[in-house]
């Protein structure tokens, strides 16, 4: 009955994507820090996502992006991303999607993560593996950084630290490892466990982007850790997600261990 719910849910705020896309009255306003949008779309998205779920399961805990917290007292939480990608979204670009992860007693047990514009629905339950369109999906088998496939984002505002987004990043365009950039966490993640890409890193997240993406991948057979390599939890900002093969070499690049 979760997972039922959980693909009701998923397709209930992809209806509303599709029919706000590419609408030139499309209301935007913005978040905290530069070009952090949300749109109306994200609002009707999230609404259909949680009339589904409480339909079913009124008394569940809601994490989800624009509404924040509705608390319970349940041990099952839905964690939401009713529009992963809204810039690209609302720009018109068909690289976003419905984000939903399912969460009891602190353990990831259900993610789903739906692309309606290329027709994409990644799933994943724990302990039985990951699949795209119904069709078993798994992580690549390359073993080397310097021959991989890399994604990234970065934060609306820059994030100076040590070792930061765009010094990771110059460290590996420099030596010819092709870094993509597609506006989305939970797509990047979906295809590192599609072995699209060997290896995502990014240093500011939040749960609801990272929630079923960081299942799919470790359910594809992929390693996920925050970027010291310990376990990795929703509701830490940092994350390394890789094919697995490639992931201890991919934190020695990122903390100046090893040079490529």
């Amino acid at each position: 009955m979760l997972k039922t719910t959980l693909l009701h849910a998923v397709e209930a705020g992809a209806k509303q994507l599709r029919h706000f896309f590419n609408n030139d009255d499309l209301k935007i306003s913005n978040k905290e820090g530069i070009n952090n949008w949300v749109t109306e779309a994200d609002h009707a998205a999230e609404k259909a996502i949680i009339d589904c779920i409480k339909a079913q399961y009124p008394d569940h805990f809601i994490l989800s992006e624009e509404v924040g917290e509705i608390i319970t007292n349940s041990d099952t939480k839905w964690i939401i991303d009713p529009i992963d990608g809204t810039i690209n979204y609302a720009s018109g670009i068909p690289l976003c999607c419905v984000s939903i992860g399912v969460e009891h007693k602190g353990q990831m047990i259900l993610g789903a993560v739906y692309n309606p514009f290329i027709n994409e629905m990644f799933l994943a339950e724990k302990g039985k593996g990951a699949t795209l369109n119904d069709k078993k999906i798994h992580v690549s088998k390359k073993t080397s950084v310097l021959h991989s496939c890399l994604v990234t984002g970065f934060p609306y505002t820059y994030l100076d630290m040590p070792n930061g987004p765009l010094q990771v990043f110059e460290k590996l365009i420099r030596k010819g490892v092709p870094v993509r950039r597609i506006g989305s966490a939970a797509i990047d993640l979906c295809w590192v466990a599609a072995g699209r890409f060997e290896g995502f890193f990014e240093h500011s997240l939040s749960a609801w982007d990272t929630a079923a993406g960081y299942l799919i991948v470790e359910e594809a057979g992929g390693k996920v850790t925050d970027m010291d390599g310990n376990k990795y939890s929703p509701y830490q900002k940092k994350l390394v997600a890789t094919n697995g093969l490639i992931h201890d070499e991919l934190l020695d690049v990122i903390h100046n261990r090893k040079q490529l």
